[in-house]
């Protein structure tokens, strides 16, 4: 029966087990030679006293060249001198694949190596338990969202990636041919969740890739994130959507902190439950707080990378971590949203973790004539959006939504320094392979 690191407990001492993973490690001492063999959970000590094996055996683990998979079969026997408290003694060893001599990087060596070189060979990178542990936790947040979102009644959908137009603006998009005609990969699924609304899915969310042709070197920003999306109708205010996504928020990290524990402890970290509920701050005093603070912005201005940092910082001496930042002026926000009718102001919100946005959302303006007003007033051409305009003009509700970048909230939440850390293979202006 093949067994992981897991599941080799006292009930095995004295029993014939089989094992499979990397060789981290070989020591020959002559008279007896170990393996440090390392799988998803973590180390395998085998050993290999001579005079108890057989020289076919003693000559393939000290054969072995680091980083080979080999399967091991043995006796599993109690050991005060190993951390696990057991050691497996080899009656069999299975080569099952050699590794290359020498090595592109190193998984346990204690020397850094620069993220060129790790990105590079991510392959090699993500054998190391640290590196596996950000995605474990990555996919637990993803799960955590699922059940919280079915618990509050929506339904994940799955809308195009392949558009005619885009939904934040042109200077972002990646164009591609389609067929002979243009078309463009989505920065969000924003004009289709709002089409949604008026066909009674009154509560949907997607969980999917977006795209922004953005040419960043930033550790914040890369061209291909996974975005998880909401949309609501029947909403009276904006506050509505955003209790929605603090209860989301509050749930997931939470679960986070009991059901991710063993990555965490890889991780050497630990997550933090903020404080709740969350502040509320207008984009007119989070202006007024970073300038009486130091930081050179006027009003109308967008408080870009530094500004969010700075106030970030201004949070957390009053001990929030999260935040929201609402009603921007309209000007800096797209044409679906809602203006707050006598004011330069929008109904819109931004939600800051630790000084970094990582959602922004707000109330749609779900009146037809208002909202080709809009579009016309940031120059775009209704005509081209006719596909969408046709789903308001025969009864649209009225509904908010978001959207959040998975993985600045998985890079907040673990204290991570780049955002590459959590993406498998990330993708930026520099890089388009592996």
């Amino acid at each position: 029966m093949m067994y992981d690191s897991r599941f080799i407990t006292a009930n095995e001492y004295d029993k014939e087990v089989t094992v499979e993973g990397w060789a981290q490690e070989v020591r020959n001492l002559g008279g007896i030679s170990f393996l440090i063999l390392r799988d998803r959970y973590g180390l395998v000590q085998i050993t290999a006293p001579k005079k108890k094996i057989t020289p076919e055996v003693m000559q393939a683990i000290t054969s072995l060249s680091r980083e080979s998979v080999v399967r091991i079969t043995g006796i599993v026997k109690a050991s005060a001198q190993v951390k696990s408290g057991y050691e497996i003694i080899p009656s069999t060893v299975t080569v099952q694949s050699s590794a290359m001599t020498p090595l592109p990087m190193g998984v346990v060596d204690k020397v850094d190596v620069e993220a060129e070189t790790r990105f590079n060979h991510r392959y090699m990178d993500l054998r190391k338990p640290e590196a596996r542990a950000v995605f474990e936790i990555k996919s637990l947040v993803l799960r955590l969202i699922d059940e919280y979102m079915a618990d509050n009644g929506f339904v994940e959908v799955f809308t195009p990636k392949l558009v005619a137009s885009g939904a934040e603006g042109g200077s972002t998009l990646f164009k591609i041919d389609y067929f002979g005609k243009p078309a463009y990969l989505a920065q969000s699924p924003q004009l289709y969740k709002q089409m949604l609304m008026s066909t009674g899915m009154d509560r949907i969310f997607e969980i999917g890739p977006a795209f922004r042709a953005e040419p960043s070197d930033t550790a914040r920003h890369v061209s291909e994130f996974i975005s998880y999306d909401g949309e609501m109708a029947h909403i009276d205010s904006q506050t509505e959507v955003m209790a929605m996504i603090e209860g989301c928020m509050q749930y997931v990290i939470s679960e986070v902190q009991t059901r991710g524990a063993r990555s965490l402890e890889v991780l050497g970290t630990q997550v933090v439950l903020p404080k709740a509920p969350y502040p509320v701050i207008s984009y007119e005093k989070a202006i007024s707080m970073v300038q009486a603070a130091g930081f050179k912005i006027e009003l109308g201005e967008d408080l870009g990378t530094e500004g969010e940092k700075m106030l970030g910082d201004l949070m957390a001496q009053d001990g929030h971590e999260m935040y929201w930042i609402a009603e921007y002026p309209e000007e800096a926000k797209p044409f679906y949203i809602m203006e707050k009718e006598g004011t330069p102001y929008s109904f819109s919100f931004d939600l800051d973790y630790k000084g970094q946005e990582i959602s922004s959302g707000g109330q749609r303006e779900h009146r037809y004539d208002r909202l080709v007003q809009r579009m016309e007033k940031k120059g775009l051409d209704p005509k081209s959006f006719e596909f969408y305009l046709n789903s308001f003009a025969y009864g649209m509700p009225s509904h908010g939504g978001w959207g959040i970048g998975v993985e600045r909230l998985v890079q907040k939440m673990l204290g991570l320094n780049n955002i590459r850390e959590t993406i498998l293979f990330p993708r930026d202006r520099n890089r388009l392979v592996p």
